[in-house]
């Protein structure tokens, strides 16, 4: 169902503002030395206010990415000031000696979405919606069961 009350859904669900991130190091060794810095960031990003859940994703050969979701946007960027991601970012960014890239995309939730059963704060049924979302080229959405 559509809504705009997502408190009775999971922290991810709950969020509005979305870290998509992936940094390629320079090697295993970086990798090592990453962990213990890397361990340090994650402890202090659970402890601050905002923070609603994060997972880490790997690419081959060298490749770790982090989609992390927080309440809002503000409550992100005072993440990303915060001390240990700063020190982690330097260490990532010094030259090529740890890695060779690495990029960053930030996303803001859409005040409406959808939620069904257990996740619903207006009820627990279980229904689809009528229609679709509409396509910014369309006035309405097609039904979703075919006629």
């Amino acid at each position: 169902m559509r809504t705009t009350d997502f408190s009775a859904a999971p922290p991810a669900g709950q969020a509005t503002a979305m870290f998509v991130g992936a940094t390629r190091y320079a090697g295993l060794t970086s990798i090592v030395r990453l962990t213990g810095r890397w361990l340090r960031m994650v402890r202090q990003m659970k402890r601050m206010t905002g923070y609603r859940w994060h997972t880490v994703y790997y690419r081959f050969p060298f490749t770790l990415g982090t989609i992390a979701f927080f309440s809002d946007r503000d409550a992100l960027l005072k993440f990303a000031r915060s001390r240990h991601h700063r020190d982690l970012m330097c260490w990532v960014t010094d030259g090529t000696r740890n890695a060779t890239a690495g990029f960053i995309r930030l996303y803001d939730a859409a005040p409406h979405g959808y939620s069904n059963g257990v996740w619903r704060a207006e009820g627990d049924g279980m229904a689809h919606v009528p229609t679709f979302t509409a396509l910014s080229t369309e006035v309405d959405g097609p039904p979703v069961h075919r006629p």
